[in-house]
């Protein structure tokens, strides 16, 4: 039987809650206050390096508001110190709705349990604009490296030989290191930990044979799957992905209950008007459930999940709870 501990607390619920709430409509009287928003670039700060999740929903996203509000909406890479200097970056923006931020689990929920010294705060330095998608981890592994076909295989081998198998992330608090953190709690298991200064060379590395596995988002995991680069061992949602119905789930694979699914939006910095950040709401909920982009998010393993600028907030603090347990019992620290 495999060790089965008691499972980190699914977030099902919470984000059945999200999906039904209504994004907000722009309200025309206050829009009129703002009616000239926005009449020049607008920045989007992804807080890593290219290549990864963020940056590929970042890019999706900003190219739909481009054609919706007539602005280009230029997406600007500023990773570094696990996605803290990024954050930062767009802490201490004027609030005039010209610099937004694409954040994600590791820097709005872990980042504040890894760093002592943040200049800013996950949920007061910020407005929430939209929860944009949630992104099912996919645990993929070098097949001319690991022999493993499944979750179980994956598991007995790890506890054969303890700290012998590496994986990958894209830095200490990313999605990857959170994901494999809670796959290590709920399995009794131990892995080594490297981490990269982003997902795209975590992955080259993959390929190439230097890491065993990582456990990352399905953007930059299923195409090398598809590609027959990859092998794809299991997803951390409760339920398959749609756009990749033929890999397992690790609850269906007996690591019963787990859930540890990544999930990124947009927000601006505190203080940013009212009326823009609920015409950003309705224009991101419209976009995220339209044809343009939905389809184009689900067959890379995303999940469009817009709900309002209130319960992204309100996500962000019960995933802040539900992760700084998981970073303190991991005993994860930061560099």
């Amino acid at each position: 039987m495999p060790h089965r501990p008691p499972p980190i607390p699914s977030r099902r619920a919470l984000l059945g809650g999200l999906l039904a709430a209504p994004a907000l409509a722009a309200f025309p009287g206050k829009t009129r206050a703002q009616a000239g928003w926005p009449d020049r670039p607008v920045r989007v700060v992804v807080p890593f390096t290219p290549g990864g999740s963020t940056d590929i929903i970042a890019r999706a996203l900003g190219a739909e508001l481009q054609s919706a509000l007539g602005q280009p909406f230029v997406v600007e890479n500023r990773g570094g110190a696990g996605g803290t200097v990024g954050c930062e970056v767009v802490a201490h923006a004027p609030a005039d709705g010209y610099t937004l931020l694409m954040g994600h689990i590791g820097t709005l929920a872990v980042n504040p349990f890894l760093y002592r010294n943040l200049t800013y705060d996950t949920v007061t330095s910020f407005a929430p604009i939209v929860l944009a998608a949630v992104v099912p981890n996919v645990m993929v592994v070098n097949p001319r490296k690991m022999p493993a076909g499944g979750i179980q295989e994956l598991i007995a081998l790890a506890k054969r030989r303890p700290g012998a198998l590496t994986y990958g992330s894209g830095g200490n608090g990313s999605a990857a290191h959170i994901a494999m953190a809670a796959f290590n709690l709920a399995t009794g298991t131990e892995m080594t930990h490297v981490p990269y200064r982003g997902t795209a060379p975590m992955m080259n590395d993959l390929i190439g044979g230097t890491i065993d596995l990582t456990f990352t988002g399905g953007p930059p995991a299923l195409p090398p799957v598809r590609a027959g680069l990859l092998r794809a061992l299991g997803v951390s949602s409760r339920e398959r992905l749609a756009g990749a119905p033929d890999i397992p789930t690790l609850d269906e694979q007996g690591v019963t209950g787990f859930d540890a699914t990544q999930w990124y939006g947009l927000l601006s910095p505190a203080g940013t008007p009212r009326p823009i950040v609920e015409r950003l709401n309705a224009e991101s909920a419209r976009i995220l459930k339209g044809e343009a982009l939905r389809p184009r998010l689900e067959a890379e393993g995303a999940v469009a999940s817009p709900g309002t600028p209130e319960a992204f907030r309100d996500f962000i603090l019960a995933e802040r709870t539900r992760w700084g347990e998981v970073v303190r019992r991991a005993d994860m620290r930061a560099d």
